[in-house]
């Protein structure tokens, strides 16, 4: 199962939590040993510039 969640600073360490529903998923008790296979996730920049609008001929920079 793959869960992505955010990173936490708690006290000197950072945290992860797992979401209930994939903790129900999988039974996962309070105490048990659990073995995480951690990967940066790489962000996505999709739809940044969605509000900038094309140029114009008000942009535009001619030199002479």
């Amino acid at each position: 199962m793959e869960v992505i969640v955010k990173t936490r600073k708690l006290g000197g360490s950072i945290i992860a939590t797992i979401p209930n529903d994939a903790a129900k998923a999988l039974n996962l008790k309070e105490n048990e040993f659990i073995e995480l296979d951690i990967k940066k996730r790489k962000k996505s920049f999709f739809g940044i510039m969605k509000s900038v609008s094309g140029f114009t001929e008000k942009d535009r920079f001619d030199r002479k």
